[in-house]
């Protein structure tokens, strides 16, 4: 009893971060991802990284700090304390307003250009239910209507939300807000339902692909000019300068009338970019 009431008292989840780190990990998360880390995100920034402590064998964030900023090991934990510091809430079928324009407005209008394959983007995929609402939605207009072919680009500057999402695993209960008709045509229980999964069918993942893009790089290697662009809820997390350039990047992947949905909060108020309001915050490229 008495050598407990002598134990000392410290443990890792009371260990803080100097200011100095603090400012120094803002800066570099920054200059990394684009993502504005202001005082108040601190406890929170000190919870995420702890886990990264005993991977990298830091017996504190003051000296996990000294790891990362060492010369040689910044590239290596880069990317691994960009995925301890992402925020990825996602959702099946979140902001199902824009998923009803997409059936009722862009894909007619789309059809009505003789568009045969439909190219679309999930630019901030996280943990992938956006990019497979994306694919349900589209599969299922294509059956309904012959077509058209698509094909989704789905990215994340996580590595670890990617593993997640090329899986195509969820809880079942993740997936309630999927329409029945579609919940039937594009879910398969797992081999073992004692676990609670479920998983997206095998055709559906095959018409995404997943890949790594920051956002905050000078251009978007993605290919031909995309019909479709979902970039929802990422620019909350930008400043305003940030923001603007992210969206004109954006803009350069974007075919003439194309689509760019972006998230309830999020504006483009202000840019001066060649940009329409076709529907909240739908927004339709001008032709040159």
């Amino acid at each position: 009893m008495i050598a407990a009431a002598y134990a000392p008292s410290w443990s890792p989840h009371h260990d803080r971060l100097s200011a100095r780190n603090f400012t120094r990990l803002a800066d570099f998360v920054y200059e990394q991802a684009g993502i504005k880390l202001p005082d108040a995100k601190k406890t929170m920034v000190e919870g995420r990284l702890r886990r990264r402590l005993q991977a990298t064998g830091a017996d504190t964030l003051d000296a996990y700090c000294e790891h990362l900023f060492s010369g040689k090991n910044v590239g290596l934990e880069a990317r691994l304390l960009i995925n301890a510091v992402t925020t990825n809430k996602t959702d099946f079928f979140r902001e199902p307003a824009h998923f009803d324009f997409l059936v009722r407005t862009a894909l007619p209008a789309l059809a009505a250009k003789h568009v045969r394959t439909v190219r679309a983007w999930s630019a901030a995929c996280s943990t992938g239910p956006e990019p497979y609402t994306l694919a349900m939605v589209l599969d299922d207009y294509a059956r309904q209507h012959g077509g058209p072919d698509f094909g989704i680009l789905a990215t994340d500057i996580d590595t670890d939300v990617l593993a997640t999402a090329r899986a195509g695993i969820y809880p079942a209960d993740l997936l309630h807000p999927v329409p029945p008709a579609l919940h039937r045509a594009y879910v398969s229980l797992p081999r073992n339902p004692r676990r609670g999964e479920v998983r997206i069918v095998p055709r559906l993942r095959s018409a995404i692909g997943f890949a790594r893009l920051n956002l905050m790089d000078n251009a978007y290697p993605v290919g031909e000019p995309m019909h479709l662009i979902f970039c929802r809820n990422v620019l909350i997390y930008f400043d305003k300068p940030t923001q603007r350039s992210v969206v004109a990047r954006l803009l350069d992947c974007l075919a003439p009338e194309g689509y760019l949905f972006l998230g309830h909060s999020e504006s483009i108020q202000g840019m001066d970019l060649p940009l329409v309001p076709v529907g909240s915050t739908i927004f339709q490229r001008r032709l040159p």
